[in-house]
């Protein structure tokens, strides 16, 4: 009975892991690594139930075995807090999928890519093209900025201040044509020009458009920054300094 036992446990173990797999793939999840941590951990808990119906069947009292494991368990808790921490924060990530691959995040002030989506730690690549190791309790715990959940339109801006002699008629007319000229936009959605303040020896204006891959800012940023450079020089609009 008990060979019995053990044997259909770890046939049931097969077919529940095989049908986890699919569920993951299914669920989006591409990583080897992470869908073979889920399916060994589920063999281990399936085997270890297995084995303790098993025992039960025989005889063996396993009262004993459980006060015994329970006062290791603890002492082991408090060794690898840290590191459960981590784990189940990642097991959080995998099953929410509120962030994946692909994804392109703002954490603790930094704007990563992420690589890879680990069951310890998020595998990132920065603006700069370092490769950054970001512990999963991190991004639960933390606020994390996820530019991609929903789409990918980002938001660009950029601040200008023109002299106070200046027609400010001109400057926004300026600054609307420039901003509704540009090619690579979305389109769908009309640059925003604001007067933000009035500062100690200018007027500074804020021109907004959306762009559709965040990852690009810097690059539509400096693309932005002259083209509102010659459209003011050509309009005969002065850029203040102090």
């Amino acid at each position: 009975i008990f060979a019995v036992i053990i044997a259909a446990t770890w046939l049931v173990s097969f077919l529940v892991g095989k049908a986890l797999t699919r569920a993951l793939r299914a669920r989006g999840v591409k990583d080897e690594g992470t869908i073979e941590v889920f399916r060994r951990l589920l063999h281990y808990v399936i085997l270890a139930t297995g084995l303790a119906i098993g025992l039960q069947t025989v005889g063996i009292n396993l009262a004993a075995l459980f006060a015994a494991g329970a006062f290791m368990a603890i002492g082991l808790g408090f060794a690898m807090q840290n590191i459960m921490q981590n784990f189940v924060s990642g097991v959080i990530l995998l099953t929410e999928r509120s962030i994946k691959p692909g994804d392109v995040l703002q954490i603790e002030g930094r704007f990563v890519r992420v690589q890879k989506l680990g069951i310890r730690a998020t595998i990132a690549r920065t603006l700069d093209e370092e490769e950054i190791i970001v512990p999963n309790s991190a991004i639960v715990q933390g606020t994390v900025i996820n530019y991609t959940l929903q789409d990918s339109l980002y938001r660009l801006r950029c601040t200008v201040g023109v002299t106070y002699g200046s027609d400010m008629a001109l400057v926004r007319n300026t600054l609307q044509e420039t901003a509704a000229a540009l090619k690579w936009r979305v389109r769908a959605k009309e640059p925003v020009i604001l007067l933000t303040e009035f500062g100690d020896s200018s007027v500074n204006f804020t021109v907004a458009v959306w762009i559709e891959n965040p990852w690009q800012l810097r690059k539509f940023r400096s693309m932005l920054n002259e083209t509102i450079w010659w459209a003011l020089k050509e309009a005969g609009i002065t850029i203040a300094f102090p």
